[in-house]
C-alpha cells in the first residue's frame, strides 16, 4: 500500500469551528478516496505516543494540550502518491505562508493550530494509520 494512503487528523480547532464539511469536500474534490474515518477525543497518553518523535522540543506540551482539547477526525486517505499530493492540498505548517487554496491557509488559526495533520512520508502514513485502525475497519480501494 506503499504510496497508496496517507493520514489525516482534522485538529480540535477545525472541529470546533464546524470545518469537517469544508475540509472533506476538499479532500473528496482532490479525488481522495476515504478507507477509514472516526471522531474521537485523543487520550493524553494517545497524544504523547503518536507525537512522541516531537518530545523534548519546546511545543511539545503545548501540542500535547491542544491535540487533547477536543475532539478529531481521524481517516486514512488514498491515491496513487497520497503523501505528496495530500501535502501539497493542506499547504505549508505555517497558515500564513501557506499558497491560497490550501486546507491550511483556508481553516488554520496558526502555525500551531493549523488545522489539519498530514503524514510526511510514506513509511510514516503506514505506521500513523496503523496507530489508528485495525485492518478490518478500512475499505480500500487498492485491494
Amino acid at each position: 500500500m506503499a504510496g497508496k494512503q496517507t493520514l489525516t487528523i482534522i485538529k480540535p480547532g477545525a472541529v470546533s469551528n464546524e470545518y469537517i464539511g469544508p475540509i472533506l469536500a476538499k479532500i473528496n474534490s482532490a479525488g481522495f478516496h476515504i478507507s477509514a474515518m472516526k471522531l474521537f477525543r485523543l487520550t493524553r497518553n494517545q497524544a504523547q505516543n503518536f507525537y512522541s518523535i516531537h518530545k523534548g522540543k519546546i511545543f511539545f506540551n503545548s501540542l500535547i494540550e491542544f491535540m487533547t482539547s477536543g475532539p478529531v477526525v481521524v481517516a486514512i486517505l488514498e491515491k496513487e502518491n497520497a503523501v505528496q499530493k495530500y501535502r501539497k492540498l493542506i499547504g505549508a505548517t505555517d497558515p500564513s505562508k501557506a499558497e491560497e487554496g490550501t486546507i491550511r491557509k483556508m481553516f488554520a488559526e496558526s502555525i500551531e493550530r493549523n488545522a489539519v495533520h498530514g503524514s510526511d512520508s510514506d513509511e510514516n502514513a503506514i505506521l500513523e494509520c496503523d496507530f489508528f485502525f485495525s485492518k478490518s475497519e478500512r475499505y480500500s480501494i487498492f485491494e
